[in-house]
Formats: C-alpha cells, sequence, structure tokens
C-alpha cells in the first residue's frame, strides 16, 4: 500500500480525484489530506495578482468577496469532507483534517507520523510564490523528505 499526504487549498474536483487516484495505477493508495482555508490580506493580494497576471481581472475584483479567516473555516471544511469523499468513492482509502497555522510544520509533521511515501500538492497555479519559489510544493520539498510532487487542480477556485 502507498501513503500519499495530499495538500489542497479547495474541494477536489471529480477531474482532480481521478487524477490523483490513477497516478499509482493499480496499487491501492491511502490519502491523508491536507487542507487550509484561505489565508489572510496578503494571501488575497498575491491571489490578485495572479489572476491579473493570467488576464482575469473579473477575478482579481472579486477577492474581496471571498471568505477569508473565520469565516473560510466552515467553507474549508466543507471543501474537505467532499474532496474526503470523493477520494473514497474512487476506492482509496482516505482520512484529512483542516491546517489553520504553518501548514508546512503540519505536513512534515503528518509525513514523519504517518510514514508517507510521498507528498502531492494539489492548487491552482500561484505564479508570483511559484517564480520566487515560496509556493507550498517548492518549500515542502526542503522540509518533509520524500518526494513532492506539484499538480494543478483542474477547476479555477
Amino acid at each position: 500500500m502507498f501513503t500519499s499526504v495530499l495538500m489542497i487549498e479547495k474541494a477536489l474536483t471529480s477531474a482532480d480525484v481521478e487524477f490523483v487516484t490513477t497516478l499509482h495505477g493499480d496499487e491501492q493508495v491511502t490519502f491523508h489530506v491536507l487542507l487550509q482555508p484561505r489565508g489572510d490580506q496578503a494571501d488575497r493580494l498575491l491571489r490578485a495578482i495572479d489572476d491579473i497576471a493570467l488576464g482575469e481581472l473579473d477575478e482579481a475584483v472579486r477577492e474581496g468577496a471571498t471568505p477569508e479567516g473565520e469565516q473560510a473555516r466552515s467553507v474549508g471544511q466543507q471543501a474537505l469532507d467532499v474532496s474526503l469523499t470523493g477520494l473514497r468513492a474512487a476506492g482509496s482509502e482516505a482520512e484529512g483534517r483542516l491546517v489553520e497555522d504553518h501548514p508546512l510544520d503540519a505536513l512534515k509533521s503528518l509525513v514523519a507520523e504517518i510514514g508517507a511515501d510521498e507528498v502531492i500538492v494539489l492548487t491552482d497555479p500561484h505564479y508570483v510564490e511559484e517564480f520566487f519559489h515560496r509556493d507550498w510544493a517548492s518549500r515542502a520539498r526542503h522540509k518533509v523528505g520524500v518526494p513532492v510532487l506539484k499538480l494543478f487542480s483542474h477547476s479555477k477556485a
């Protein structure tokens, strides 16, 4: 059995579930999902810059209406529940939790705790963070001691 830690920022779509559950062919995979609800004002600014870089000006304007912090927790829990249900329906074992503070520390602890074989980071593109190697995958590669695979989700958050 293969054990993967899956870091996400929103609910998995059916295409995302199919994508991650078929990465290892017929081998059974257990997923431990970490989802961080939307962050603070600095995160909002970076998301708006990403939207502008993609030419999605309407999305950049709407960033101000996106739930943040405490308000995002219930939305995050729903996204986690949807994701776990999808992974289980695809035949994988799956458990998960919300990560509020220090997602990379939580990731490192979980990888060590469960003896994970890999980390999969599945997010929307974050061009500013990726350019400066400040995205989750780039930073995780220096922390967790297992392979880190970066994938882009199949729909915009």
